[in-house]
């Protein structure tokens, strides 16, 4: 019996710490959940607001709270630092988008992202970007905040860059840039090229709730394993414990039929 015991004790144990890692699991898609509710309630805010001018928005730091609302700006591109950022996808398809700066009519400069270029997959990187709009120009786009990884990701090189994040492309260009970027709709005049605005997020909740759900359920399974596991050692204790009986009960009448008939007596 003791080592049974012990045996349910272990294994209470490993059942416990699993059910803990699964109802955190599900806590956290929960959580994601929240987010992504919170994210789709931001972008339907600010698509429900007018264009702002950015200069009356502000130059401050793009803030997630801020992201996807449209402002306009006017300015100058400066062609000769345009950027590829490679490595890109947009609701489906992969390519390249262009970003490039501008010099508002203010004395700031902030990053454009023109759009996205479809490029086939294992198709080469355009050899060249077609160019922006000359002169000055008119601007209304989403702000969108920086993009944050490695050092690699964000510094551009040969033309080139992986993520999008002012202040590291700023420091490229010599000069303060705006931390976050305008993803254009429109530019006045308009530009030439093949691309395509940069989808805005898909307003779902995606499968957090139902992925929290399967966790939860694995959490019940796991402790409802514990109860057949350990109620199955009971009831094939008590067989065997009943065979045992049987077997012993057996042996006595066995052992009384061998008897002599004076010695039964």
């Amino acid at each position: 019996m003791r080592n049974l015991l012990l045996r349910w004790l272990g294994l209470l144990v490993f059942v416990v710490v699993l059910a803990g890692v699964f109802v955190r699991l599900g806590e956290w898609q929960l959580h994601r959940l929240e987010q992504r509710k919170e994210a789709n309630a931001v972008v339907v805010d600010h698509e429900n607001k007018p264009v702002i001018p950015l200069s009356q928005r502000g130059y401050g730091t793009v803030l997630d709270s801020d992201q996807w609302q449209r402002v306009t700006v006017t300015g100058t591109f400066d062609a000769a630092h345009q950027l590829e950022v490679r490595y890109r996808s947009n609701n489906g398809p992969t390519g390249t988008e262009a970003v490039v700066p501008l010099r508002t009519t203010d004395g700031r400069v902030v990053l454009v992202d023109r759009g996205f270029i479809v490029r086939g997959s294992g198709e080469a990187p355009p050899e060249s970007l077609p160019a922006p709009p000359s002169g000055t120009v008119t601007v209304v786009g989403h702000l969108r905040r920086s993009e944050n990884g490695s050092t690699e990701a964000v510094t551009p090189a040969l033309g080139a860059v992986r993520l999008i994040n002012g202040p590291a492309i700023g420091r490229w260009l010599g000069t303060d840039v705006l931390d976050g970027y305008i993803g254009l709709l429109q530019v006045t005049p308009p530009q030439d090229g093949p691309f395509v605005p940069v989808a805005t997020p898909t307003l779902d909740e995606g499968p957090h709730f139902w992925y929290a759900v399967q966790w939860f359920m694995f959490t019940g399974i796991a402790l409802t394993g514990l109860v057949v596991f350990i109620r199955g050692d009971i009831i094939a204790r008590r067989k065997l414990k009943a065979a045992a009986a049987a077997v012993a009960a057996e042996e006595t009448t066995s052992s009384a039929e061998r008897l002599p008939a004076h010695e039964q007596r």
